[in-house]
C-alpha cells in the first residue's frame, strides 16, 4: 500500500482527473490554432498567453503521474523541484512518493493565483500540503533563489518555451543520477537539442507520446 493508492488521494485524484477532462476555456476556443502553437513557443508572451488558460487543467497524464511517482521514489528522492503546478495532480504524485520516501520538500511555482489558490486547496485534502512550498509569481524569479544545495528530481510543466531557461536555473544543483521530466517537451525543440545532445551532461530518452525523460550524469 502506498499514499497514491490509499485513501484520501487516491479517490481525490480520481475526481481530479475527471475535472480536468471536463474543463474548457472559451478564451483559448478564441485562438486560431496558428495563434496557439505561436503562443507556445513563445518565450515573452508566456504570461499573457497561459494566464488565458486559467480555467484548463493542463495535467500530466495518469501515466505521467505514475511516472514520476516511481521514479521519485525509486531514486530516494528529498528534493524535488517542479516548474508549473496548476492545479496541483502533478504536485500531488510528487507528493505523495516524498511521504512514502520519509520525507523531504518539494519547491513548485505557478504565476497564475487562482490556480495557486486551488493547488493549495487540492494538496491539503489529500493530506500532502506540509510536504510542498509554492511559489507564486513567474519561475523565471521564483526558482532563481533559495533553492536546495541538491536536487533529486526536476519536473517542466510550465511555459514549453522556458524549458531551457528554467533548466539553467536549476541545472548546478541537479546530484548525478538526478531525473529531469519534461512533459509536452516536443513543443520546445530548443530543450530537446539541448538535452539530447552529445556532452550535454544529460543521457535522455523520449517517453510515451511526449515525455522527455533525462537523467543527469555525474
Amino acid at each position: 500500500m502506498t499514499t497514491l493508492t490509499t485513501t484520501p488521494l487516491a479517490p481525490l485524484l480520481d475526481r481530479l482527473f475527471e475535472e480536468a477532462a471536463a474543463a474548457t476555456s472559451p478564451a483559448v476556443a478564441e485562438l486560431s490554432a496558428e495563434e496557439r502553437s505561436r503562443l507556445v513557443r513563445s518565450k515573452t508572451e508566456y504570461l499573457d498567453f497561459y494566464g488565458r488558460l486559467k480555467d484548463l487543467w493542463l495535467p500530466v497524464s495518469r501515466e505521467t503521474g505514475t511516472l514520476l511517482y516511481m521514479l521519485a521514489r525509486g531514486s530516494d528522492a528529498r528534493m524535488i523541484v517542479e516548474f508549473g503546478t496548476s492545479f496541483g495532480i502533478s504536485t500531488l504524485h510528487l507528493a505523495a512518493a516524498l511521504r512514502d520516501n520519509g520525507g523531504g520538500r518539494l519547491i513548485t511555482s505557478e504565476f497564475e493565483p487562482s490556480k495557486v489558490t486551488r493547488a493549495r486547496r487540492n494538496l491539503t485534502a489529500g493530506g500532502l500540503i506540509d510536504m510542498v512550498e509554492i511559489r507564486e509569481g513567474d519561475a523565471l524569479q521564483t526558482l532563481s533563489v533559495d533553492l536546495p544545495e541538491t536536487v533529486d528530481l526536476l519536473l517542466l510543466d510550465g511555459a514549453k518555451a522556458l524549458y531551457p531557461e528554467i533548466l539553467s536555473l536549476v541545472e548546478s544543483r541537479l546530484r548525478p543520477g538526478a531525473f529531469v521530466v519534461a512533459d509536452n517537451a516536443d513543443l520546445c525543440p530548443e530543450y530537446l537539442e539541448r538535452v539530447r545532445s552529445t556532452g550535454s551532461g544529460y543521457m535522455s530518452t523520449p517517453f510515451g507520446k511526449d515525455v522527455e525523460l533525462s537523467m543527469r550524469l555525474g
